[in-house]
């Protein structure tokens, strides 16, 4: 959803734009101006079986649109695209329900995703889109403001110079496995604040025991509110997972840690004075589109053999290039 927000702010220079979301993503559209409605699709309750799918499709053929844009390109988004009768309906030629398109485009893997979703829109796809046009962007409210300074209150000392920590991911070998060592490398440049869901709290706790005056935020915050807190920040440190999204679209500068997949998937940090981070010397690697439970070979060096006194010296250099160049 993050990612989808440039082809949003395009298709609203000529329209209304709707937004068809699940109810984790539909939070993130909160405050848009480019977005006059979310129809929520909750597939698993009240959207759930056929009854479900007929009333998101009633609500969609509800607001008169002459084109709908596939983003997400399953076989059951497709189809409830052409069950509302719409005749406009773009997506890629690689996607799973592209035989209920009206239109396809080619799928562009030289470009980051943000710029492939933007092409949906464009009349000659096969051009590359400016990159001041396809960073994302969100619009944390008075809502997220105050949930913030809620949670950066109650932690209590300084915290007016940030660096967040983004240890998980739903993939296991794309959890880097030196927050910890990290957390201490950096508590002399600034205090850590740890971003996430509650099923990262673990991890959480392992900074926190090596850096006690660290803030955990994991499940503390919505991904709004999460957001507006990665946008304090003068740098995250992620793996390659959503906060790394959160702040590319808050310009938030980034350091992703990248180990069974590439940048060149297209979807690394967007923001400025962003890097890249990974073990450029592996044959292995990349071993999978979004990171296998466990290393096919067993040993796990993409992640293993990233120390974090590398990662900490990419973060200490990317602070002092920021000062130096704002």
């Amino acid at each position: 959803m993050v990612l989808t927000t440039p082809l949003i702010a395009e298709l609203a220079q000529r329209g209304a734009v709707d937004v068809v979301a699940t109810p984790a993503s539909a939070g993130l559209l909160a405050n848009n101006p480019h977005v006059r409605r979310v129809i929520v699709y909750d597939k698993r309750r009240a959207g759930r079986g056929i009854r479900g799918f007929q009333r998101i499709a009633a609500e969609m053929r509800a607001t008169s649109a002459d084109a709908i844009y596939m983003a997400q390109g399953s076989l059951r988004s497709a189809l409830l695209a052409r069950t509302t009768g719409v005749p406009v309906r773009v997506g890629f030629a690689t996607s799973a329900g592209r035989a209920f398109y009206s239109r396809t485009i080619p799928y562009r893997k030289d470009l980051h995703h943000a710029a492939r979703l933007w092409q949906l829109a464009s009349a000659t796809p096969s051009d590359t889109p400016p990159a001041d046009r396809t960073r994302p962007r969100l619009y944390p409210g008075a809502v997220e403001t105050a949930a913030v300074n809620t949670l950066l209150a109650a932690s209590g000392g300084d915290a007016s110079r940030l660096v967040a920590l983004a240890p998980g991911s739903v993939w296991a070998t794309k959890r880097w496995p030196y927050y910890g060592e990290l957390a201490r490398e950096l508590s002399d440049v600034a205090r850590v604040v740890v971003v996430g869901s509650a099923e990262d709290r673990l991890l959480a706790g392992q900074i926190l025991s090596a850096v006690p005056n660290a803030i955990d935020a994991t499940g503390a915050l919505s991904l709004l509110a999460s957001a507006e807190l990665i946008g304090r920040c003068v740098a995250l440190v992620t793996n390659d997972s959503a906060p790394q999204h959160l702040a590319s679209a808050m310009d938030t500068p980034t350091v992703t840690i990248f180990g069974p997949t590439v940048p060149e998937f297209g979807f690394g940090p967007l923001a400025r004075h962003s890097i890249v981070v990974g073990h450029t010397g592996l044959d292995c690697r990349p071993c999978d589109k979004h990171g296998p439970p466990e290393c096919p070979l067993g040993h796990w060096k993409c992640m293993r053999e990233l120390s974090a006194g590398d990662v900490g010296g990419r973060v200490r250099h990317l602070l002092s290039d920021i000062i130096t160049h704002p």
